[in-house]
């Protein structure tokens, strides 16, 4: 059974309402309407398949779910060479914020050596969502113990318009401002950021149970 079949049969008109709400920027004749619980089931059943090197090859797709289900599937691969061949052939065709973010690779945990200049590379793109996928990565694995200074700059240098984008680059300092306080402080107290992006990234720290209430305070004042 296709996978568009199988999506069909989980198939929720109230909720494929709700997606369209969510993501106003994609044509909603698009949305079959599938719950995330029942799409990573389909994912993974069509992971252990021979339907999968099939399916991941059928590019674009044409539904929002076939596109969810994808990088659900990619982000089951072990092999993290395998990994970031199937994400680079697939991020050109990411056209929504919820296909960026909800796929997280899991190879990617323990190659973040091999990873970075991927990561830097798609940060760099002119494309939205492989930009927003490249700053989620190095937000979701730079954060911790191989975090440099240096990774604060390049997310705080990306410049763009769209909202998908600066919503990004907020998030990843409101993050960073909850794991590494001390270094991702100063880009607000310097005004680095640009203002809508400073004060978005102040409200969701404040917004934050990561940061202290002490934290908090002290950023208000910058807002």
């Amino acid at each position: 059974m296709s996978v568009y079949k199988r999506l069909l049969k989980e198939k929720d008109d109230e909720y494929k309402e709700f997606q369209a709400k969510l993501v106003p920027n994609i044509d909603p004749s698009t949305i079959i309407g599938v719950r995330t619980p029942a799409m990573r089931a389909i994912a993974k059943e069509v992971f252990g398949s021979q339907e999968r090197d099939e399916f991941l090859n059928e590019l674009p797709h044409k539904y929002y779910e076939e596109n969810l289900v994808h990088f659900f599937i990619v982000s089951m691969i072990k092999d993290f060479d395998e990994t970031v061949q199937k994400t680079e052939a697939f991020l050109p065709y990411v056209d929504c914020w919820p296909v960026s973010d909800q796929a997280t690779p899991k190879s990617f945990k323990k190659n973040h050596e091999k990873l970075l200049p991927y990561v830097k590379k798609w940060i760099a793109s002119d494309e939205v969502y492989t930009a927003r996928f490249g700053i989620r990565m190095l937000m979701n694995e730079y954060l911790g113990d191989d975090f440099k200074e240096e990774y604060l700059e390049l997310v705080a240098s990306k410049k763009g318009d769209d909202y998908y984008l600066k919503m990004m680059v907020a998030w990843y300092f409101a993050t960073a401002l909850a794991k590494r306080y001390d270094e991702s402080v100063k880009y607000i107290e310097e005004k680095k950021l640009d203002d809508w992006v400073h004060k978005k990234a102040i409200q969701k720290a404040v917004e934050s149970y990561r940061v202290s209430d002490e934290h908090k305070e002290y950023l208000k004042s910058f807002r």
